[in-house]
This record gives C-alpha cells, sequence and structure tokens, in this order.
C-alpha cells in the first residue's frame, strides 16, 4: 500500500526516533511510505483551546499534503483522533472526507487493517505498564473502557503479546488520565501535576519498568511527573518496541 507518514510537530520536534521507528515498522510490511515535507501541526492545539476557526488554513495544508494515499498513518492517537473526529473547520469536501476517513493511528493500523500476526525481529525482556490516552481508549476504541460492562479487549496488548520477553504490570487504575490534556496542563497545571503524579506512581506500585503507550504527549509528561516525585521508571512509544528497540 502507499501510505503518507504523518509526524505531529512535537513528535517531529522532541521524539524523532518515534517517527523513524514507525517509518522502519512499516516498511518492514512492504509498505511503499512516503513523508510529505510540507506538513504542518495538524490543528489540534488550536481547536482545543477554542480557536477552531482558525484551523481553516492548516486543516485545508494537511489535505493538500495526505491527499491521494491509499492510508495515512501517524503514531499519536490524540492526532489521529482530531482529524477523524474534530477536522470540520474546512468545508467538508469528498476529498477532505477520504482524507479523514482513511487517517489511522499506528496501533489500529496494525492491528485492524495490516492484521498483523508476528513481530519477528521484536524482543522487549521488561515489565511493562500500558498507559491508553484518553482519545486512544474512548475515541479510537483501542481498548475497552473499564466503565463498560463490555468484553475485554486490548490491541496495543494484542501487539505487545506478540513481543518475545515481554511481560505486563497491571496499575489499581488503568484508564485514570495522566493528566496531560495538551492545553489542559498549561490551564490547569496544579491538577494536571497530580494527576501525572498520582499515574506514575500507581505504574510504579505495579511493578512497572516502563510505561509504554501510543502516545509520546502523555510519556512526556508523566516522565516529568515522575521525575519529580523521584521515581524511577522509564518511556517509550510502542512504535519502538514493536519495531525491535531494546530499551
Amino acid at each position: 500500500m502507499r501510505i503518507g507518514l504523518f509526524i505531529p510537530c512535537y513528535i517531529d520536534a522532541f521524539f524523532p526516533q518515534v517517527g523513524i521507528a514507525t517509518l522502519e515498522l512499516l516498511e518492514r510490511f512492504g509498505h511503499d511510505v512516503e513523508y510529505p515535507r510540507e506538513q504542518t501541526c495538524c490543528g489540534q492545539p488550536m481547536a482545543n483551546s477554542g480557536f477552531n476557526a482558525e484551523c481553516i488554513d492548516t486543516e485545508a495544508l494537511f489535505v493538500r499534503n495526505f491527499s491521494g494515499f491509499d492510508y495515512i498513518v501517524g503514531p499519536s492517537g490524540s492526532c489521529v483522533h482530531h482529524i477523524r473526529d474534530n477536522f470540520d473547520a474546512i468545508e467538508q469536501t469528498d476529498e477532505v472526507m477520504e482524507v479523514r476517513a482513511r487517517t489511522f493511528e499506528l496501533v489500529e493500523f496494525l492491528h485492524d487493517i495490516e492484521k498483523v500476526e508476528a513481530f519477528p525481529w521484536a524482543r522487549f525482556p521488561h515489565r511493562v505498564g500500558l498507559h491508553n490516552s484518553c482519545g486512544t481508549l474512548r475515541r479510537l476504541g483501542h481498548a475497552r473502557p473499564s466503565e463498560l460492562h463490555e468484553p475485554f479487549f486490548s490491541k496495543p496488548m494484542d501487539l505487545l503479546s506478540k513481543v518475545d520477553g515481554i511481560e505486563f504490570a497491571s496499575p489499581a487504575r488503568p484508564d485514570e488520565c495522566c493528566g496531560f490534556g495538551g492545553t489542559f496542563s498549561v490551564f490547569e497545571e496544579v491538577v494536571s501535576t497530580k494527576m501525572g503524579y498520582d499515574k506514575v506512581s500507581d505504574h510504579a506500585r505495579a511493578g512497572a519498568e516502563y510505561i509504554v503507550s501510543a502516545d509520546s504527549s502523555c510519556l512526556m509528561h508523566q516522565k516529568g511527573c515522575a521525575e519529580r516525585i523521584g521515581v524511577s521508571m522509564k518511556f517509550i512509544h510502542i512504535a519502538q518496541i514493536l519495531n525491535g528497540a531494546l530499551s
């Protein structure tokens, strides 16, 4: 398949290794992956802060960059959630709707579209705690929210279970928000910080060596919280583990 690689701005700036792992992982499965070099922010921070009308030009640029691909894949649940569910400042033409419908987060692409059965190159001999961001859990359907009385499922856990040597630590409150929330962590700094402290402490009590997530933004927030309260823990994006990172 011809895939447009969507790398969110904060990953490009702070976590380029996540973008590289995503590219390499998709290429391992034989896809023709292209990175449109004119891509910028998808507009999520503006839209979440109440400036949706100001997203028109940003959204138009995204559509120009990614129109014509079989799929658009990005390693960020929150950004993909924005594109699929809230990308409505721009006129909803057939082209816009097609781009929105073909945009997938990496985990759901590998699980639902690629239907990956094995990662023979991957080994991660560590005990990990899985963090599902709020957007991936309740909007992209990564896993069953604990408040719903439905059969358990977890797409990221299903993929990670195919990696040799990995073990899972189960926090007491697995679906609790970590407090990042994009601009929420700026406008409600004290509340956001306390939520982050609670989240990393919960994972630490469960015995996690690493926290793994499909959202580097949540990992960035939790890493800062862990460092401030002296919790010894490491943080890694799921793309890196599935691509064969050992640590």
